[in-house]
């Protein structure tokens, strides 16, 4: 009858504990599942800007044109490095978590704010094109649009750093592995020009 009682107590005990183990992996899975959909959700916020920023470029690259017919190179850069980046951004919308997509995005970013600064340098010696308001609109929504991606940047890395570090500590880091919570990248741009915005501006 004792060893009964006892046998039951211990069966009990070992059904408590993994009641309590699955209630606890359960709420690591849930967190980690939330996090993973907020930072996908804050690069879904990248993704609108960056789309803005690529339909403003061919009519940036169209009214310049008309004036700087000898820096066809220039305009050929921006045109080229547009299409780079904007290739570049489908594949990171496709997957945010996949870190090469993101990685690919972010080379891309550098390039073309490589050749849009070029651009601005180039436009600055043409004072008729500077004074064009169709220019001064564009380059006005320009930089307007690249705060945003700068602000919406910061959001997503913040939500990725968050993420990362929920999934890297103990024990997270156990069932991080097993579902397949991979690391998210950070979205850092290197390029000095790109982490400001192009300088745009022709008052």
């Amino acid at each position: 009858m004792a060893l009964g009682l006892m046998a039951l107590i211990v069966v009990g005990g070992l059904l408590l504990v993994i009641v309590i183990v699955a209630v606890f992996g359960i709420g690591i899975y849930n967190n980690l599942v939330t996090l993973r959909n907020r930072y996908k959700n804050a690069y879904a916020q990248i993704d609108v800007q960056l789309k803005r920023r690529y339909d403003l470029i061919p009519n940036l690259v169209e009214t310049a044109k008309g004036y700087i017919k000898h820096e066809r190179e220039t305009l050929e850069a921006v045109t080229q490095a547009r299409n780079i980046a904007y290739t570049a951004s489908k594949a990171a919308a496709a997957n945010p978590g996949d870190a090469s997509a993101v990685q690919g995005l972010m080379a891309a970013e550098s390039g073309l704010g490589g050749a849009l600064s070029r651009l601005m340098v180039v436009s600055e010696q043409y004072p008729d094109l500077k004074a064009n308001q169709n220019m001064m609109q564009l380059t006005e929504e320009l930089t307007s649009t690249e705060n945003k991606i700068s602000f919406a940047r910061q959001a997503y890395n913040d939500s990725v750093m968050t993420y990362n570090t929920t999934r890297e500590v103990f024990p997270n880091n156990l069932l991080a592995g097993t579902f397949q919570f991979t690391p998210a990248e950070l979205f850092i741009v290197d390029k000095a020009e790109q982490k400001d915005a192009p300088k745009v501006s022709f008052s």
